[in-house]
């Protein structure tokens, strides 16, 4: 079944059927596209953005509620299957080396997990697909082969047409998905689980606080830089102790032996990365495009720690404390997001 909703199947400049376009903004935006899944008995839903470069997904649950999947959950899920297809075309275990594939820096981990895992090569990048289809282009260059890249805000990139995030690339690869696992009588939902049950459980969050203020948004991390004393980063926050700090900002990275960062410098924009002891990793952002400060944080879960319930709550605790201790909102005069 392949159904189109007939009030967005046509252009419409004005976006008039949603209060905000963007599918990143999640159930609100498929309002429409959940409500005729349910009236014909369809249950998955894929949207595009506007232009087409970004993909939503949405799978009806067992009670009848819709999950809607994360940038991060569908680069899990889209990772997975990229390498599963690739493997079946490839017995031989020594192809893998040369096998590669991307994600931006304030992405899931899980990439990685599954890296270590299968054998073929995981790299970050700075936020944005350009940094994306700059790396792809030297991987490509060099005789590698590239399967997959994406980026958590539901950018991705399933083989190496084109170096750039395709939302309509993906929603084709999504279906395959859910139709192999329909033969199956597996939901996208199981297959995402059964990932993270071989590969350890990723549970991230992402969310901002706009900040109108460049000067305020400067002196936020400025105060990172030298948060007891000059040139001191902070060493825990709250009660969870940070085990190393990359500042790309500054070039700064306290886990490699010369502390420089392997990611480019990017002067001209404001992110610094905590690692912590418990293994959650936190990235806090300046929106290059939106007067927004941004934090991503994801616990990493090793595999067989399968208490999601703990790992969320740990997750949401070491969240307020760094939107307590290093953003203090208030005294900054932040504005939550809606």
């Amino acid at each position: 079944m392949n159904l189109s909703i007939p009030e967005q199947k046509d252009p419409d400049p004005e976006f008039s059927t949603v209060k905000c376009p963007n599918p990143e903004e999640g159930e609100c935006v498929l309002i429409l596209a959940i409500k005729l899944a349910e009236k014909e008995g369809a249950r998955v839903v894929l949207a595009t953005d506007p232009d087409a470069d970004r993909l939503a997904v949405a799978e009806q649950q067992e009670d009848d509620s819709w999950k809607v999947f994360s940038g991060n959950e569908l680069g899990a899920l889209l990772g997975w299957w990229m390498f599963k297809c690739w493997k079946d075309k490839h017995p031989d275990p020594t192809e893998v080396k040369n096998v590669y594939m991307l994600a931006t820096t304030v992405s899931s981990k899980i990439l990685h997990a599954l890296a270590i895992n299968e054998g073929f090569q995981f790299e970050e990048t700075l936020p944005g697909f350009k940094w994306i289809g700059n790396r792809i282009d030297e991987l490509l260059q060099s005789g590698n082969e590239v399967l997959f890249a994406f980026e958590e805000s539901i950018g991705f990139l399933c083989g190496t047409l084109m170096f750039d995030k395709d939302g309509v690339s993906a929603a084709v690869i999504v279906a395959e998905i859910a139709a192999y696992l329909e033969t199956r009588s597996l939901t996208i939902t199981d297959q995402l689980n059964s990932i993270y049950r071989t590969y350890g459980y990723h549970i991230s969050k992402t969310s901002y606080f706009k900040c109108y203020d460049p000067s305020t948004i400067k002196r936020i991390f400025d105060r990172l830089r030298n948060y007891e004393s000059e040139n001191q980063y902070p060493d825990c926050c709250g009660s969870f102790e940070i085990l190393h700090i990359r500042d790309v900002t500054t070039g700064y990275d306290s886990s490699q032996p010369n502390k420089k960062s392997v990611l480019p410098v990017s002067r001209s924009s404001q992110m610094i990365t905590f690692t912590f002891h418990n293994g959650c990793v936190a990235t806090l952002r300046a929106s290059g495009t939106e007067p927004k400060i941004k934090y991503y944080a994801e616990f990493c879960a090793p595999p067989g720690q399968s208490d999601t319930d703990h790992l969320a709550e740990e997750l949401n605790k070491l969240i307020d404390a760094m939107v307590k201790d290093f953003l203090e909102p208030e005294k900054n005069c932040l504005i939550t997001r809606v």
